[in-house]
């Protein structure tokens, strides 16, 4: 599926992945380039000593002293030349600082600053893990694994700490933690698995603004991760393709792809979760990963929490040695939204709404589009284990065409798309746009796009109803098609292309005129969706006419 170079601005460094999955470009090189990987530091398992000593910190629950010095371990030897190993922990420490950076006793109902403290060091330390030693070098996919294994003690540890130096350790007993947040209450043994996480965190962008602002760098750390992953990979497989095995069928991405349930209930899984949207059949599917996880602290107890002292002597430990503070009595539920002043809704009116509410904000959007993106290149690359290309955007299409006009346009639209390949995005939206336009526009053999495809199928019909809505749709989809071709191979401006798009957008007018006959005069809906069809009729008109003046001024 791809988007070819237009007749007279042909750019050869634009390449493509033809219908059929396999890759074509205008050139004799793969037909999608990465760049070439960082060069990331070597590792060195951590001293039998320090390991002992973090794991002391955490079971004690000093996570403070334990990430800083875990940081300071981790960045030691950066300034070198070249730089040397860095040190780094078990993947059960960065598992648990995972867990440390969301976990809701130590950020929205964190009771000490130290705790909060804690939370924003762990998500610190694990991005300086993947900027410095990356993915592969730092192990974050055994780091990252999700189980439903209980609690591990650390009996061997406790044995070694009472027997002496006689004592053998095995290599479990050096790595584990017994404490509840490094097992059975950690992220990964809580949630199902990491779908179900994304789900979790898209429902929060919706309903839980103060659990969204932690899930949100959580989940960027993670989509960083899983993209970054992927890259090296696919480096791997170019500087050797004569290998029969493919780096990337081991890449995190598709360990999280790779579940027990069939693989048709599971693709139609991960789109629900990746448009999770708050409502109760998606926060039913994705529930919450921590009991009264979107509760909040009561702010009394807060103020009796902040006075606790440590005092070790006095043996008066604060808030340490405490996984969690979940007592009900402490807890009290998330207020309701306040209801609108009069001054609040006047300046709403004359403000810009904000189409991307729904959907949990901008932010949210964009790592929907990149986690799709991520889907995409599985599609492409490793069919077998995820789903056909074409199956994902028709999933991708189920979940879109119903929105309204205002989220249509913001996942459809060019902003939006270009956190996609450039032939997943022209792709997808050639896909919803012929699932939209009258039957009688031609259908293209392929989804590869031209500016001859885009005026023979697309530029001059309108949608196969006279909904308004539709209508404003083929046209939100036609004007995102023309973007994309401008910006990435350039338009020919011609009579011939200049009466295509008035015919369209004349056509599209019409037929909506035609539905609106019989409809009440109001102010509602119908006057709303008119006004998206025509301003997406303006902005085609305004683009033609710029293509038309620039194309004078250089023959000019």
């Amino acid at each position: 599926m791809s988007l070819q170079t237009g007749s007279l601005h042909s750019n050869p460094s634009v390449h493509s992945i033809n219908s059929d999955g396999s890759s074509a470009s205008v050139s004799t090189r793969p037909s999608i380039h990465y760049e070439a990987p960082p060069a990331f530091r070597k590792v060195k398992l951590l001293p039998y000593e320090l390991c002992e000593h973090c794991i002391i910190y955490f079971e004690e629950g000093l996570y403070v002293p334990a990430l800083n010095l875990l940081t300071s371990l981790l960045t030691l030897g950066t300034t070198s030349n070249p730089p040397r190993p860095a040190f780094l922990p078990p993947s059960e420490q960065l598992a648990l600082a995972a867990t440390l950076a969301i976990h809701p006793s130590l950020t929205t109902r964190a009771r000490s600053e130290d705790r909060l403290q804690a939370s924003i060091l762990a998500l610190k330390y694990l991005r300086l893990v993947l900027s410095l030693v990356g993915p592969i070098n730092g192990n974050l996919q055994a780091a990252f694994a999700f189980s439903t294994v209980g609690i591990t003690s650390r009996r061997g540890a406790a044995r070694r700490r009472t027997a002496g130096d006689h004592a053998s350790p095995t290599k479990d007993d050096l790595d584990s933690i017994n404490t509840e947040l490094a097992n059975a209450g950690s992220v990964w043994a809580k949630a199902q698995d990491f779908w179900h996480v994304v789900g979790w965190a898209f429902n929060c962008s919706v309903l839980h603004k103060k659990r969204w602002e932690r899930w949100q760098p959580w989940l960027q750390l993670m989509i960083d991760v899983l993209d970054k992953d992927w890259t090296l990979r696919a480096h791997m497989h170019l500087e050797d393709e004569d290998s029969q095995e493919d780096p990337r069928e081991s890449s995190i991405i598709v360990r999280y792809l790779s579940v027990s349930d069939s693989i048709a209930r599971q693709e139609r899984r991960i789109l629900r979760a990746l448009f999770a949207d708050g409502s109760s059949r998606s926060t039913t599917e994705f529930p919450e990963i921590w009991r009264n996880e979107t509760k909040e602290r009561k702010k009394d107890a807060d103020i009796k929490k902040s006075e606790s002292k440590l005092d070790i002597d006095a043996d008066t430990w604060g808030d340490y040695m405490q996984d969690d503070d979940s007592s009900s009595s402490d807890l009290e539920d998330t207020p309701p939204p306040e209801s609108p002043t009069k001054s609040s809704m006047t300046e709403s009116i004359t403000s810009i709404p904000d189409v991307s509410a729904p959907l949990g904000g901008p932010q949210s959007v964009v790592l929907r589009f990149r986690l799709l993106s991520l889907l995409s290149a599985v599609s492409v690359f490793l069919p077998g284990t995820f789903t056909p290309l074409g199956t994902l955007y028709d999933l991708f299409l189920e979940h879109i065409r119903p929105l309204p006009l205002a989220q249509f346009f913001l996942l459809v639209s060019p902003s939006s798309m270009q956190y996609l390949h450039l032939s997943a995005a022209s792709s997808i939206t050639q896909i919803i746009l012929r699932s939209l336009i009258a039957s009688s526009a031609p259908l293209p053999l392929t989804d590869d796009l031209t500016q001859d495809t885009l005026e023979r199928c697309y530029l001059r019909y309108p949608a196969n109803t006279g909904s308004i809505s539709d209508n404003a749709k083929v046209s939100i989809c036609v004007e995102t098609l023309l973007r994309l071709l401008q910006r990435h191979c350039g338009l020919d401006w011609s009579q011939e292309f200049q009466e295509s798009v008035e015919k369209g957008i004349e056509a599209r007018e019409q037929k909506a005129k035609k539905a609106g006959k019989g409809k009440a005069k109001g102010k509602g809906e119908v006057t709303d969706e008119r006004i998206w069809l025509r301003g997406s009729a303006g902005r085609i008109q305004g683009m033609v006419d710029m293509i038309r003046d620039q194309q004078g001024e250089l023959e000019e």
